[in-house]
């Protein structure tokens, strides 16, 4: 059996994504497939279309899945952002007996930052390194030396009066109507407060608003004592962090995972 290949899968808010990755160098050896996110989407909602996704690649080994939700042993532990009938579902039991194949199911934001250490933007970075994907949320994933410490969920830190997320995601850049240099001051404020926490050797900034079409516009503008670079695996970290995690089987389940 060819273990360099692997199916990852990408859960979010609109579409369920997939690809073959060759895990050894990061690369998707197939087009993306894309499915709606059914609605609502419950667990077993999901793991129907996760079926349709393992068919359309007629695939039948291991799968690694990402979920915007913290992944306790295949559990998810939150439903901030994903229907409430996801909290403290068996999901990686639930996408396992849909799909009829093995499955290792972990947060997006974790998966995102195994793939740009693994192949990205922190690739041989030494250190501690924090990733923050800047969307609906804010997403985060902490590796120390590459060793990924799992289910951070910064977006939830209580910051200036709310959630970090309400300050300085990409949503609340859209619904408050902010320039980029006020949308930088924000981001710049949250780096500061992660940093005076970790101390971290590097920020990797991920999200639709990282895009080498956006990034211009705001991330020169930024004021952090830590160098701040932005992900370079765009829309397919997930995917190919998702088929890394896959790749490594029973490691991943652990609080600290070795990549």
């Amino acid at each position: 059996m060819d273990t360099s290949r692997t199916l990852g899968i990408d859960i979010g808010g609109s579409g369920i994504k997939g690809a073959i990755v060759d895990v050894r160098s990061g690369e998707l050896i197939t087009e993306r497939h894309r499915i709606p996110t059914p609605q609502p989407a419950t667990p077993a909602s999901i793991g129907s279309t996760l079926r349709e996704l393992v068919r359309f690649f007629n695939w039948d080994r291991p799968i690694g899945c990402t979920f915007p939700a913290i992944i306790d042993r295949g559990y998810a532990r939150s439903a901030a952002n994903v229907h409430e009938s996801c909290m403290d579902a068996n999901l990686g039991r639930i996408f396992s007996d849909a799909t009829g194949c093995d499955l290792v199911v972990l947060n997006d934001a974790d998966a995102a930052g195994i793939a740009e250490y693994k192949f990205g933007a922190a690739h041989g970075h030494a250190g501690l390194v924090v990733l923050l994907t800047l969307g609906t949320g804010i997403g985060s994933a902490v590796l120390v030396d590459g060793k990924l410490l799992a289910n951070t969920e910064f977006g939830h830190l209580e910051f200036r009066g709310g959630l970090a997320e309400h300050f300085a995601s990409n949503r609340a850049r859209e619904e408050e109507d902010l320039d980029w240099p006020k949308f930088a001051e924000r981001v710049s404020a949250f780096l500061a407060y992660v940093g005076q926490t970790l101390n971290p050797d590097l920020f990797i900034l991920g999200g639709g608003v990282s895009k080498k079409s956006e990034a211009p516009f705001w991330m020169p503008l930024l004021s952090s004592e830590t160098p701040v670079v932005a992900a370079e695996l765009g829309n397919e970290a997930g995917i190919v962090g998702a088929a890394v995690a896959a790749s490594h089987g029973v490691k991943c389940e652990g609080r600290i995972r070795p990549f």
